[in-house]
């Protein structure tokens, strides 16, 4: 077992191998294992890879391992999980993109796979409207059971978790830095609070100190592992603005909450607005109404199910079972025909039960 969390660890430090490529090279050599055996004639043969990433991965295996290898000794008695993007563990909704990381540091109780996941980002040098609106929206997710993602910097994010952790909402904070170091500082009692029903998350080795390009990679992961986006406040250019690209670029729903013309820390979210990439939020409700979200009881929810044809709750129970499962999967398990299967889906997703994801994949709603 030591020498596989080895080798999941090792992969992250071969110089020159991001995401990609490592997910790339463990699909042709077969495993995760066999990358750490292939010849140097094997790897060249891997599409995109070619001479010279080839003599990267054989040339640093080792100094790689040995790294692996002390990472490993300081998780040593910590409770910190490491989740490899191929373990059962590792955030489903993360799972489908190319540049998600490879594997994520994990401190705390949390559900990573919670049904509704809303982002809440924002400048750091927040206003005291931003501190309002922010304050608000969070008190009226909290009806709708939602686990609130953030990035635990300052401004608008430390205002979100915080307010989750007043409410006892479930929150996550997912850093730019290693999960050794809290940055900033200030908010190590926040982060402390947040592992009772939430935590913190990193891909970056455990003691990496906080650098300025680490930031907007951290913002892919925000937009990856939520099902919504919402900009609080934010300048005309930002980490926020670069998170709501993500989300755009990953078809998730982009909201952002207006302020008033020539406000700097307002004109981001304006201009998101302005231009359609973004749809304008006065509270909580107007997410609930796009995203087709209730307050329903269980017991409402049982007779939605209940009031299901046959192939709605075959449908339904294959969804339930393999989150993420494909149009292709459902297709062969369920064995109906496809012109049907799509309209059946379409059907349940208009009744707010199933919820498509990019790359025709599908979870459920609620």
């Amino acid at each position: 077992m030591k020498g596989m969390e080895l080798e999941k660890l090792a992969l992250n430090f071969i110089p020159n191998i991001g995401a990609v490529t490592a997910r790339n090279l463990i699909s042709y050599c077969g495993g995760l294992k066999e990358v750490f055996t292939a010849k140097k004639s094997r790897l060249t043969s891997i599409p995109g890879i070619g001479e010279s990433k080839a003599n990267d991965v054989v040339n640093g295996l080792q100094k790689a391992l040995k790294t692996a290898e002390a990472e490993l000794q300081k998780l040593d008695g910590k409770d910190i999980r490491i989740l490899f993007y191929l373990d059962e563990g590792y955030p489903t909704k993360l799972k489908h993109y190319q540049d998600a990381p490879l594997t994520l540091y994990a401190r705390g109780d949390m559900q990573l796979d919670a049904t509704r996941c809303v982002a809440i980002v924002g400048t750091r040098k927040i206003t005291s409207y931003g501190i309002v609106e922010c304050e608000k929206l969070v008190e009226g997710l909290a009806a709708y059971n939602c686990t609130i993602i953030s990035g635990l910097a300052y401004g608008v994010d430390t205002i979100a978790h915080r307010k989750a952790v007043e409410l006892g909402i479930p929150t996550i904070g997912v850093l730019g830095n290693g999960i050794n170091r809290i940055y900033p500082s200030t908010n190590k009692s926040l982060a402390t609070k947040m592992q009772s029903k939430g935590g913190i998350l990193s891909e970056y080795a455990m003691d990496m100190q906080p650098k300025r390009e680490n930031f907007p990679r951290r913002n892919r992961v925000i937009a990856g592992m939520s099902d919504v986006v919402v900009i609080v406040e934010s300048a005309a250019k930002g980490g926020s603005i670069i998170t709501a690209e993500y989300a755009n670029e990953y078809n998730k729903d982009v909201f952002a909450i207006p302020g008033r013309v020539g406000d700097e820390m307002s004109e981001g979210c304006n201009n998101l607005i302005k231009h359609h990439k973004a749809h304008l939020c006065t509270s909580a409700e107007d997410i609930a109404d796009i995203m087709r979200w209730d307050r329903a009881t269980e017991g409402v929810q049982m007779q939605l199910v209940m009031d299901l044809d046959e192939d709605e709750r075959k449908l339904m129970q294959y969804i339930k079972e393999e989150p993420n499962i494909g149009l292709d999967s459902l297709h062969y398990k369920t064995k109906i025909p496809l012109a049907l299967l799509t309209t059946t889906l379409l059907t349940l997703e208009f009744k707010g039960i199933v919820k498509p994801l990019p790359g025709k994949k599908y979870i459920l709603a609620r």
